[in-house]
């Protein structure tokens, strides 16, 4: 019998969501599966209750709200000494936010896809949003004009140029590379993730996906899109309940993203403009979510 395969997920008091997303996990493979919470913080008690109540998943505090991509990577820390002692999948580990359900065999769908791929430092399932629509979750990385356009213009001109440049290779129907693909559910190659030092600690939420695919590109590993795979995810459920807090770290997070990669000192005024953008529009985006909710 094969090493059971870990997953991370990472917990901030996910209410009901947990026990659907653990219930799925036995059956996304037929080799056995550990689970790793790396709570954030939780308040509602529900990471406690699940590690008692399913012996395979272990409950692992992080010590604060530290943020998704610094929460992987304490949780990936503790798992090095696993796989070196051979307790664990010593090739790859899913990351998947606990309000995702996984179909079965979708973890041995991504698998043998990494298998058919073995430049693949990532793979990404095909994501079904809760009310049944295809989430573009494998995109090409966003240039400096496409990100912009998009972000400006996305909510008031949805067919703008822009976003639709941004989301040309979102093709959903077939297996092939993508830039980046989509943090909610991820298989990662041990190595790829280790040789690049997993993920950006800078980002507290949003983008650290987009900023892992970019870096695995430029370190000759390939993103891989496995529509044979597919999960269900309760997508943007908690940036619903808290857009005012929510939202701003979106903007923030896509600016670093930018700025990272535009950072010599002539590009100041880009970096200057990128940002005025921006916090511009978080501010349009929370009024008018505010609005909605009133």
């Amino acid at each position: 019998m094969n090493a059971p395969i870990a997953v991370v997920t990472v917990t901030y008091s996910p209410g009901k969501y947990l026990t659907d997303f653990l219930e799925s996990v036995q059956a996304a493979t037929a080799d056995s599966a550990i689970v790793i919470m790396a709570d954030n913080g939780s308040t509602d008690g529900a990471p406690e209750a699940a590690a008692e109540r399913y012996p395979w998943a272990d409950f692992l505090p992080t010590g604060g709200n530290l943020g998704y991509g610094t929460a992987v990577n304490v949780a990936v820390r503790e798992l090095i000494a696993r796989r070196e002692a051979g307790e664990i999948n010593d090739e790859f580990f899913v990351v998947s936010n606990p309000d995702v359900v996984f179909e079965p065999g979708s973890i041995d769908a991504m698998l043998a896809c990494a298998r058919r791929w073995p430049r693949a430092g990532a793979i990404g399932p095909f994501i079904r949003e809760s009310d049944g629509s295809p989430y573009p979750s494998a995109r090409a990385v966003p240039t400096l004009a496409n990100g912009i356009g998009h972000a400006i213009f996305s909510a008031v001109w949805p067919q703008n140029p822009w976003s639709k440049a941004y989301r040309h290779s979102a093709d959903m129907d077939v297996e092939r590379p993508a830039g980046w693909l989509s943090g909610s559910c991820i298989l990662l190659r041990w190595d790829a993730f280790l040789q690049v030092d997993g993920f950006d600690e800078n980002y507290f939420m949003y983008m650290e996906d987009v900023d892992l695919g970019d870096r695995l590109g430029k370190a000759g590993w390939l993103n891989v899109f496995c529509p044979s795979s597919v999960i269900t995810h309760a997508q943007g459920h908690v940036a619903g309940e808290v857009p005012e807090l929510m939202l701003p770290v979106h903007h923030q997070s896509a600016y670093r993203f930018q700025a990272d990669r535009h950072a010599d000192w002539w590009q100041a005024p880009i970096r200057a403009l990128l940002w005025l953008g921006l916090k511009a529009r978080s501010e349009l985006v929370v009024a008018c979510a505010r609005r909605r909710r009133r």
